[in-house]
């Protein structure tokens, strides 16, 4: 099926909002409400997938695009009344990999309020993509995490760096002020209906074990706009004071690298990465956010420290050495993290190895191969 003049009208209006905050890094956008259209969300509902579980409503996509165009008017009637209020997204807690007892919560919304969601994202990516720095990795538009660990090993072998600052944020997502990122959306968007919509996505709340839990603070992962917004108080709060202010203050070179929640900062000197660490420490309690002490780690990096290491993005950085018997940096999987793969494929071979042919379940387990390898 060939590309609708809907679709190009609205790949239009989004590429022409990125050129212009990316021809004016200070440019202010004051009226963004009419990109939330009937074309524009119909365009989302055939961009989000229809195997995703359905929220709290049990709303599928095949349920509610079977009266598509009677729904996507009723709800633009109530967002121009501005009586559209997304409802609570239901909670369910995902086991982190090699980690006992620990659980990471996500927030799965109703299927219409998916479809605001993608669209307010669409709308926030064209403004604030074009004014990422380059040592922000996560969630953006082609790049993913193999470019953040190239990087990374890349500066680790080209630069001279002695010391490599592995932060932990404490529970980055949970601890995100509302109030803060509001105020930090209100630099760049000045369309306050635009900001009322998003706040509300803030309070929406989360429903638990059958109980509605509403906070001032915390961006459900799951949600299509936690990313990006989670992205936009991490550029204000920690890219542009690291690019302007800390470089300035380093006596040697420093390099940050930021996938999101998960950062490695890498240092010429030992003492500017212990500077740099009481500072970030101060830099993140004023916009609320906390480090992670006891998992936060100053690692000395050189060639003398022969079991020097640590983990970024599921891999582990060591030092190695190369065919001519000389010290590099190497990278490989991290071994917790592929035990703990290595288990939960063990456990469904288990589970599925009476259930159907060979040749169905090795084509599924080719499926999962393909996931560990991307």
């Amino acid at each position: 099926m060939g590309t609708t003049e809907s679709q190009v009208t609205t790949e239009t209006k989004l590429a022409r909002i990125a050129w212009l905050s990316g021809s004016d890094p200070a440019k202010t956008f004051s009226t963004l409400m009419h990109h939330v259209n009937e074309d524009s969300l119909k365009e989302c509902y055939h961009l989000l997938e229809g195997r995703k579980a359905a929220g709290a409503d049990g709303v599928t996509k095949e349920q509610y695009g079977k009266n598509l165009k009677a729904n996507l008017k009723e709800l633009l009637s109530k967002m121009k009344r501005m009586s559209y209020r997304p409802r609570p997204m239901r909670r369910v807690e995902i086991p982190k990999p090699g980690r006992r007892g620990n659980y990471r919560r996500l927030g799965i919304s109703n299927f219409e309020d998916k479809l605001v969601q993608k669209q307010f994202q669409r709308i926030l990516e064209s403004i604030y993509e074009p004014i990422f720095l380059p040592s922000s990795y996560g969630f953006r538009r082609g790049i993913g995490s193999h470019d953040a660990v190239r990087g990374l090993r890349g500066y680790l072998y080209k630069e001279k760096v002695t010391t490599v600052l592995d932060v932990d944020l404490a529970k980055y997502f949970d601890s995100i002020d509302h109030g803060i990122l509001k105020t930090i959306l209100q630099y760049k968007v000045k369309d306050e209906k635009f900001v009322r919509y998003i706040v509300r996505m803030f309070k929406a709340g989360v429903l638990a074990k059958g109980e509605l839990q509403v906070t001032d603070e915390g961006v459900a992962q799951g949600s299509c706009c936690s990313p990006i917004l989670a992205n936009i108080l991490a550029h204000y709060v920690i890219d542009e004071w690291f690019e302007k202010t800390v470089k300035a203050h380093c006596h040697g070179k420093s390099e940050l690298f930021r996938y999101c929640d998960d950062l490695v900062i890498c240092c010429e000197h030992y003492t500017d990465a212990k500077r740099i660490k009481r500072a970030l420490c101060k830099r993140l309690g004023r916009f609320k956010l906390q480090m992670n002490e006891d998992k936060t780690k100053l690692i000395r990096w050189d060639t003398n420290q022969r079991r020097a290491s640590f983990s970024f993005l599921g891999f582990r950085f060591y030092w190695g050495k190369s065919r001519a018997g000389t010290r590099i940096p190497k990278v490989q999987t991290d071994g917790q993290r592929m035990r703990a793969k290595l288990k939960n494929v063990n456990q469904w071979a288990k589970a599925v190895r009476h259930q159907g042919k060979t040749e169905v379940i090795w084509k599924s387990f080719g499926k999962k191969l393909q996931g560990h390898i991307q």
